[in-house]
């Protein structure tokens, strides 16, 4: 049996990341390939407990390290229930953020360093990288205009303005570092213009 393809999507908050991943997984599944949809923080049982730590709005006295750990361990559950066991399987796992999300908040925008980061995540990943990261770009000021919209607020979609565009410029870099894996498109366009783009893209990939 053929492994399957972990497929990430990053983008800052308010880019449509999630509804647009959500629409890509549901419409592959009806084209008949064999997907999974799952999201970071989270995505099994133990590392969905930890998500609620870490976004839990009253956790505001956090230490930036911690918080860089805790995604770190929330990953490698993720990885090993869900993430890993998928691949084995022959399945497209979609996924709502990755290691280049830790690599952009708290390496670049918490100030940690990238490289940091990056170190603390090798170790919990073990070699399982996307193989294709899905970018969607949009000014972080347009992001937190679309934020306005949802009835809940987590602890880092409530963080400043001067915060967000520390993760857009996070998120230059990294896509830099790594463009050979990294596909950017456009997510000032509406929903389902970014979602056929996407899709036909990931089509031709997979």
């Amino acid at each position: 049996m053929e492994k399957g393809k972990l497929i990430v999507f990053e983008g800052c908050d308010g880019s449509g990341k999630t509804t647009v991943s959500k629409e890509i997984s549901d419409r592959l599944s009806k084209a008949g390939y064999p997907v999974i949809y799952t999201r970071e923080p989270g995505g099994s049982e133990i590392a969905e407990e930890i998500r609620h730590i870490i976004l839990n709005p009253k956790n505001t006295a956090m230490d930036v390290r911690t918080e860089a750990l805790l995604y770190a361990a929330s990953r490698r559950q993720h990885l090993v229930e869900t993430i890993i066991p998928a691949i084995d399987q022959g399945k497209i796992v979609i996924s709502d953020r990755y290691v280049n999300s830790s690599l952009v908040y708290q390496g670049y925008a918490r100030k940690i360093g990238i490289e940091k980061v990056k170190t603390i995540n090798d170790f919990a990943i073990e070699g399982y990288y996307p193989y294709r990261t899905i970018y969607l770009d949009i000014d972080p000021q347009v992001g937190l205009e679309r934020l306005k919209d949802r009835k809940y607020l987590d602890r880092l979609d409530k963080e400043a303005l001067a915060f967000h565009q520390l993760v857009h410029e996070g998120y230059k870099i990294v896509n830099e570092t790594y463009k050979d894996n990294i596909e950017i498109f456009d997510a000032s366009k509406t929903i389902p213009e970014v979602v056929e783009k996407v899709y036909n893209y990931l089509v031709k990939i997979i």
